[in-house]
């Protein structure tokens, strides 16, 4: 028997419905016929689910006992000794528990396969072992089991069960998911919208990276060389000229006229790594690449057409787009066709486009006899000649005879070679010269005189002009190569420098400076500002000071100069210069917006604070001031005609006023003196229970009951004991880590949210308080069952003046949401409205976890 197929059920989060489909083809399969049986399905309560197993034959888990807890287990050797047609094996990346034949559920479901047992499973995408990192990232929740890739790799089939985030935030909130107590939590933290849309995005790309891979095995497999246009895929080739852009902006309108178009740009260099384009050029031709929403690509390759056509290929691309060729004409009848051609012949169905450009077709000219050598090379080059070219003849004349002209003439055209390759062109034509004399002279009937009457003799010395010409055009071209490559090494280990110490923490402008100096050997390296250092390596050369030999000045923009001092740079040393003064103008840039904003942080935090304050002075103390202004009024209008009755109501009514009034300017006072009359947050380790146990005593006191003395350990006691089981309810998570917050504007956010939270739940449904832990943050959530507050209008609550219809006086003052607002985002933290499961409003605040002990400053 062979062995099982694996059919894979993958979704993006759980609750998008894997297990219930996988049921329902359990179902389907078993009307068909075929013998299927439940190895193990987890229905986490759904009924839902729990009735799509019924009727289907189900193994008995397997009871193990961990720790005191009964655990149930698959049963791998009763499914073996069953042996079914397909066996339904629910969530892949489970961990057995301790004592289990396999350590994970995906090596059980491996021997299944081993057994010739078809399996239909189900996983998620958080669970595979190279995405751990990118969900953590998006959820902050570590995956403690995953699978290893190769396993879902390997199977035969895959389908992503996909649903709406906003109909699976529906489902849960409905739910159909995870438990009632459970909701709110999953909502605030893993079913986050974006941390859905995320997951499914993730899923989609997964598979479709599949697709790609099994598509390219396939056609690999039959040898098929021919595009299949599934969508288009344009690939624009990037010599590092100025046309570049030229080509992305078309290829890029290519690849958006059809949906799903997919753009890439691709470089070709040489095995040795020499790039025949513009460094800067490229730069700026990958970062248009990333703009227009395209990838960037490098090969290397000798055969650029073939190289070319290859990476289009194996890329499965339907458009190839090219440049029209830079070469002259002259150019293009010496050498052949370029590379467009080649690439129109091999391209096969890949339609080619050949775009013109600014660059196309330069001027014909001769190439440079000026070369790359160095002059010590020249000179060695003449020297060789000057003294080569005697010793030579006189070997030659002692073995001289009648038949040794032909080993004469190789022997100077050797000698000739061997002088191009050293010392180039001049040198070179220098010997050829020599040696054509010589040959005439030493070794030509009538020997001693210098005569041409032959026209051999002169095409002679003519052939060992170009052959002098020819090898010393290779060997300057040779030179020229090889120092291009060496500086491109070099500036690739410079920028690789800097780009590492910066990542490593480095300051950028201090890496810059530093690495200037060793990269050009200099003894000494300054970036000023005017009279100011603002960063220096090296010492100062106190020779070349003394000699008066001049600083090397290059201007980093407009706001500094970089000094260098110790050596002449060069005029091929300049450009790197200048790339280098460059990234040092961009890292001044961005070392002054980092400062400003580190100045201005605290700034707008105390600003929005202040504001905060100042919506509440408006906000809040009209309406106290006008209802002790009005009973006043009228005891003083009435006078004796009042009843004591009504005498005894408006002086309630004033002194309540006029109490809340004083409490509520008592608070802003206790607030401004925070930090020498100047209003600043001043964070620190604070523990939520801390906090809400005094805003429950002081609403206690406004609500009209008795602010008195709890009884309890700990402040979680008293708390629970202050609130009562009918008013609000607490749910305060056990080893909860301190938030960074300012104890006093916390109590009274946590005030007013809890009093909004009162006046709006109806009777008998008591208002929940609730903490955890997410990530890097504390999470307080104030819960009430009321009518809630529609999507559009949430933002108008933070406004000030707006109540959304709350003009009740008798319930107390609170600074308002405004106010709240302000609050927590001075201490860093976030304020947002949610929708309760089942209706209500959900108030969350989220506040950074302190990273110092209790007792000193939070960061």
């Amino acid at each position: 028997m062979g062995r099982g197929r694996l059919r894979v059920l993958l979704g993006a989060a759980p609750g998008v419905g894997k297990t219930f489909t996988m049921l329902e083809e359990g179902r389907r399969l078993g009307g068909e016929g075929r013998d299927v049986v439940v190895a193990i399905v987890e229905t986490h309560g759904r009924a839902a689910t729990a009735a799509l197993a019924e009727g289907l034959e189900t193994v008995p888990r397997r009871r193990v006992e961990h720790r005191g807890v009964d655990l149930d287990e698959m049963d791998l050797d009763a499914v073996l000794a069953r042996r079914p047609g397909i066996a339904l094996v629910d969530e892949l990346a489970h961990t057995n528990a301790p004592g289990s034949t396999n350590e994970k559920r995906w090596q059980d479901v491996a021997t299944l396969l081993d057994a010739g047992i078809d399996v239909i499973t189900t996983v998620n995408i958080q669970h595979i072992e190279s995405l751990g990192d990118v969900v953590q990232q998006i959820t902050g929740v570590p995956q403690r089991e995953t699978i290893p890739d190769r396993v879902l790799r390997s199977a035969d089939q895959i389908e992503v069960i996909d649903l709406d985030p906003q109909a699976l935030r529906d489902r849960l909130a409905g739910g159909r998911i995870y438990p009632a107590e459970r909701v709110d939590a999953a909502l605030a933290n893993y079913f986050r919208l974006g941390n859905l849309t995320a997951l499914r995005e993730l899923a989609l790309l997964w598979l479709a990276d599949e697709v790609d891979t099994a598509l390219k095995s396939y056609r690999e497999a039959h040898g098929i060389d021919s595009t299949w246009e599934a969508r288009e895929r344009v690939v624009v080739t990037l010599t590092g000229g100025p046309e570049g852009e030229t080509l992305l902006r078309r290829g890029a309108r290519i690849a958006a006229r059809s949906s799903g178009g997919e753009l890439l740009a691709v470089h070709v260099t040489t095995q040795d790594g020499l790039r025949q384009g513009d460094p800067e050029d490229l730069a700026r031709q990958r970062a248009l690449v990333e703009k227009l929403g395209g990838s960037y690509h490098q090969v290397v390759g000798d055969d650029v057409p073939r190289a070319l056509v290859d990476f289009a290929k194996g890329r499965n691309a339907t458009q190839l787009v090219i440049g029209v060729s830079r070469r002259s004409r002259l150019q293009a009848a010496l050498t052949g066709p370029g590379i467009g051609a080649t690439v129109i012949r091999e391209s096969g169905d890949i339609d080619v486009h050949i775009v013109n450009h600014a660059s196309a077709g330069g001027r014909a000219r001769l190439p440079r006899l000026g070369g790359a050598l160095s002059l010590r090379r020249r000179v060695a080059g003449f020297a060789l000649a000057l003294v080569g070219g005697p010793l030579l003849t006189w070997l030659l004349v002692a073995l001289r005879s009648d038949d040794s002209i032909t080993s004469d003439v190789l022997a100077f055209q050797l000698l000739v070679v061997i002088v191009a390759l050293v010392g180039g062109v001049w040198p070179a034509l220098f010997a050829a010269v020599l040696s054509g004399v010589t040959l005439d002279f030493f070794f030509v009937q009538p020997f001693y005189t210098v005569t041409i009457d032959k026209p051999l003799h002169l095409l002679a010395i003519l052939l060992y002009v170009v052959i002098a010409i020819l090898v010393s055009v290779i060997v300057d071209r040779a030179a020229r190569q090889t120092r291009a490559a060496l500086r491109a090494a070099s500036e690739a280990e410079l920028l690789a420098t800097v780009s590492g110490s910066v990542l490593r923490g480095a300051d950028a402008v201090v890496a810059l400076v530093a690495r200037t100096r060793e990269a050009f050997g200099l003894s000494r390296v300054r970036l000023v500002d005017g009279e100011s250092v603002l960063a220096e390596e090296g010492t100062a050369d106190a020779g070349a000071a003394a000699a008066g030999a001049p600083l090397t000045r290059v201007a980093v923009g407009a706001r500094a100069t970089l000094e260098l001092e110790g050596a002449d740079l060069a005029a091929d040393e300049q450009r790197l210069l200048a790339a280098i003064a460059a990234q040092l103008d961009a890292a001044l840039e961005h070392r002054d917006l980092a400062e400003v904003a580190s100045e201005i942080a605290p700034l707008a935090a105390n600003d929005k604070v202040r504001s905060a304050l100042l919506s509440a002075l408006s906000h809040d103390l009209r309406r106290p001031l006008a209802a002790a202004t009005a009973a006043i009024g009228g005891l003083r209008t009435a006078g004796d005609a009042l009843s004591d009755d009504d005498r005894r109501e408006l002086l309630a009514t004033a002194d309540e006023s006029l109490g809340a009034l004083a409490q509520l300017v008592t608070d802003l006072l206790d607030v401004s003196r925070l930090q020498a009359g100047v209003l600043a947050v001043a964070t620190q380790p604070v523990d939520p229970a801390d906090v809400i146990l005094p805003a429950l005593e002081e609403l206690a006191v406004e609500l009209g009951g008795g602010r008195g003395r709890w009884p309890g350990p700990g402040p979680r006691d008293r708390a629970e004991a202050a609130a009562g089981p009918d008013r609000v309810t607490l749910d305060l998570a056990p080893d909860l880590p301190t938030a960074a917050a300012d104890p006093v504007l916390l109590q009274r956010v946590v005030v007013n949210l809890v009093a909004n939270a009162l006046r709006h739940s109806p009777a008998g449904a008591p208002v929940t308080i609730t903490t955890s832990s997410f990530g890097d943050r504390v999470e307080l959530r104030v819960i009430d069952r009321g009518p809630g507050i529609p999507p559009e209008r949430r933002d108008d609550v933070f406004v000030p003046f707006q109540r959304l219809g709350d003009t009740d006086n008798s319930v107390g003052l609170g600074l308002g949401l405004a106010l709240s607002r302000g609050f927590v985002e001075g201490m860093r933290g976030t304020l947002t409205p949610e929708d309760t499961p089942g209706g209500g409003l959900t108030m969350v605040v989220a506040l950074p976890i302190s990273t110092v002990s209790e007792g000193g400053s939070a960061a």
